[in-house]
């Protein structure tokens, strides 16, 4: 069986507030962290949904974070522009530095681990000393922005990428720019050097990506304009290939000659950093408080590739003269090579470099002590110490000979795409997996003649839409359907109710002989409208009964009321008001309105299940970590308090654990519902 080339291998809620930033390990490929709102650091292993460790620490939202080459420390920037570093080892801060005046935007560590660059909404680039906490230089040049900077592989010089289409080349031993590159005709969104030879890579908003020489300081090619802006660029390990994700899309670029060697459609969205994982690329991105991850197989890549129209080679004559002699090596395209070795000291004493200055360490804000000793949330004890505290063997990370995630089969009837053209009026019906797609025994249609008239169309099989009064089975069956809020039309009801006895069935057969009288038409409209009034005053009724007890300020009571009252229209009227009012939920609340939403659920209106999964998110977004810690660690001793919060979340517990299988069942729906339920089960995998 034939498999995908490029799938996507999960997708899980992340934080509690929205995600900002996310990293992945360059060593593995197989570790990721992300920032968000809630101001926390959050490390993941790549294919686990739990959580391994939680960092905090930043009093303002998390924007950018990096892991360090090794994948032993994280840095984190925030909005507020102080930078915090963690050793993942010790699962502590190791240091809290602060110099910017405004976001950081971008981070990178030094290929031998001593020193952190930080690039800030400031313009301003620092180069921090990790061991001396302090920063070393500052470099302003940068018009805005700075979005991206990276060390080159052997430390010495930094390339920074800028909101205003520049990008700069720095020596860290002078301190100043060496090159200012403006071919670009948006903002640069990232760079990247080649992991040998003298040669860099940037991509930017103007839909390319361009490749420059760092011996002559000359634009070597570039791609031709894109469908959208380049997101983010990552060479191949071995310097073969550079990988450009996109809006959706990842292509694989050669620069010399510029071409296109393959291309794969991901529906990843924006994304947001990609890595190389033994045979297999790694791309992550976010979106609100989710992440996905992506999959693509780097074996099944097209090595031919096409030349692009409208791309440019203008490598110059200078790079196909014989090099002179130099102490570096030259790689096959006649470039000379990085020296990666790190170089051997003799002193412990750090070198003294006479013209960087050395800037005075500046105090820290009030909202960020100089000395933070919080410690890390390690929340998956286990994977932490297969990690960070292995048994057999010194490693940091997954290994690069870890297997490969294993390939989805590339014919999946269940992934096909459902169209967008059906009228709003539609209703809209589960897609079921196939084994369940009809029940097993399914005893033979009846005459279309018997069947009733109905106000209400679908697309669904037919199979599915008759309704047999004499089929049990079949009656349980149209309860999967949903009946759409934007309908036009009345929905399951049978018009013949409202006709006289000698009128029933003249929609479907030829007119009548005989004219229905005026007063016949009268008493008919009378009859409906009486009954309806009578409904609609009894409810009337009963929220003026709510809103007295509300009024007096006893929220619970009134909710208690609008559910012995067994009017699913109260109830769903009462809970889109408490979901606008989030600071009136306590676990009180959701004990009692989690058996209600379950019912909700599994209601054929729309705007009941809508009101219902809104319900069921605020819940899990607000109480899942009570929750998972009272289950987690029940009461002892004598604690009255204690008790009646643990017996309150155990219910919780059960209630939601009973609506995880539905939710499952349900997130195969078209639409948007289906979204809705996809994102509940992803909240609801939170659960322990």
């Amino acid at each position: 069986m034939s498999t995908k080339r490029s799938w996507k291998l999960q997708e899980f809620v992340a934080h509690g507030g929205n995600v900002n930033c996310l990293s992945l390990g360059p060593k593995s490929g197989r570790v990721m962290v992300t920032g968000g709102d809630d101001r926390k650091v959050n490390m993941w292993a790549v294919g686990k949904p739990n959580c391994i460790m939680s960092l905090a620490g930043h009093n303002s939202p998390v924007e950018c974070v990096r892991f360090s080459s090794s994948e032993e420390l994280v840095a984190a920037g925030s909005q507020s522009g102080s930078l915090k570093i963690w050793d993942l080892e010790a699962a502590k801060i190791v240091r809290t530095l602060t110099g910017h005046k405004s976001n950081m935007r971008c981070l990178d560590f030094h290929p031998y681990g001593d020193f952190v660059a930080s690039g800030s909404l400031d313009t301003n680039i620092k180069l921090w000393d990790v061991r001396r906490k302090g920063c070393i230089y500052t470099y302003t040049g940068h018009k805005d922005a700075v979005n991206c900077l990276r060390f080159s592989p052997d430390g010495k010089w930094i390339i920074s990428a800028g909101e205003d289409g520049l990008i700069k080349l720095w020596d860290l031993t002078t301190g100043k720019m060496l090159q200012e590159f403006k071919h670009h005709r948006g903002p640069v969104t990232h760079v990247e050097f080649h992991p040998n030879e003298f040669l860099f890579a940037s991509g930017s908003n103007d839909k390319t990506v361009k490749y420059w020489d760092l011996e002559t300081f000359e634009l070597v090619s570039s791609t031709a304009p894109g469908s959208s802006a380049v997101r983010c660029i990552e060479f191949h390990p071995d310097g073969n290939y550079l990988f450009s994700g996109t809006q959706d899309m990842m292509h694989v670029f050669g620069w010399e000659p510029v071409r296109c060697y393959d291309t794969f459609a991901m529906g990843w969205g924006k994304v947001a950093d990609m890595a190389v994982a033994n045979t297999q690329l790694i791309g992550a991105a976010f979106n609100q408080t989710n992440v996905s991850v992506h999959v693509v197989d780097l074996t099944r890549i097209n090595k031919a590739g096409t030349v692009q129209e409208g791309a440019s080679d203008l490598s110059n004559e200078e790079l196909n003269k014989p090099p002179s002699p130099a102490k570096n090596p030259l790689s096959a395209s006649g470039r000379k090579n990085f020296i990666t070795d790190r170089p051997h000291t003799t002193s412990t004493k750090q070198r003294k470099e006479p013209q960087v200055k050395t800037q005075p360490r500046q105090s820290p804000t009030q909202d960020e002590p100089e000395e933070d000793n919080t410690p890390a949330d390690i929340q998956d004890p286990s994977k932490y110490k297969e990690i960070f505290h292995p048994t057999k063997r010194l490693s940091h990370s997954p290994t690069r000979q870890e297997d490969p995630f294993p390939a989805p089969p590339d014919d999946e009837p269940a992934a096909a795409p459902v169209p967008r053209a059906a009228p709003p009026a539609t209703a809209v019906s589960y897609h079921q997996p196939p084994p369940l797609a009809q029940p097993r025994e399914m005893p033979a249609p009846a005459p279309t003649a018997a069947v009733p008239p109905t106000s209400r169309r679908s697309r669904s099989p037919p199979a599915l839409n008759q309704k047999k009064v004499a089929e049990p089975k079949m009656v349980a069956k149209e309860q999967t359907m949903i009946i759409p809020s934007d309908r036009n039309e009345p929905a399951g009801l049978d018009m013949n109710a409202f006709l006289p006895p000698n009128m029933q069935g003249a929609r479907e057969e030829a007119p009548s002989k005989r004219k229905q009288s005026e007063s016949e038409v009268m008493e008919s409209i009378q009859k409906g409208n009486t009954s309806m009034c009578a409904v609609l005053s009894s409810r009337r009724q009963n929220l003026d009964v709510i809103r007295a007890i509300w009024t007096a300020g006893d929220v619970k009571t009134a909710l208690e009321s609008a559910i012995n009252m067994k009017d699913q229209a109260i109830v769903v009227d009462l809970l889109n008001i408490l979901c606008l009012k989030r600071a009136l939920w306590n676990l009180d609340l959701c004990v009692i309105t989690l058996p209600k939403i379950k019912e909700l659920i599994t209601s054929k209106y729309e705007n009941y299940v809508q009101t219902a999964c809104t319900s069921l998110k605020l819940i899990l977004k607000s109480f899942t970590g009570l929750i998972n810690n009272n289950i987690r660690t029940p009461y002892q001793g004598v604690d009255i308090s204690r008790e009646e919060r643990y017996n309150k979340c155990s219910k919780c517990y059960t209630y939601l654990l009973a609506m995880r299988g539905m939710v499952e069942e349900r997130q195969h729906i078209s639409g948007k519902m289906g979204s809705t339920f996809r994102e509940l089960q992803l909240l609801l995998v939170q659960l322990e």
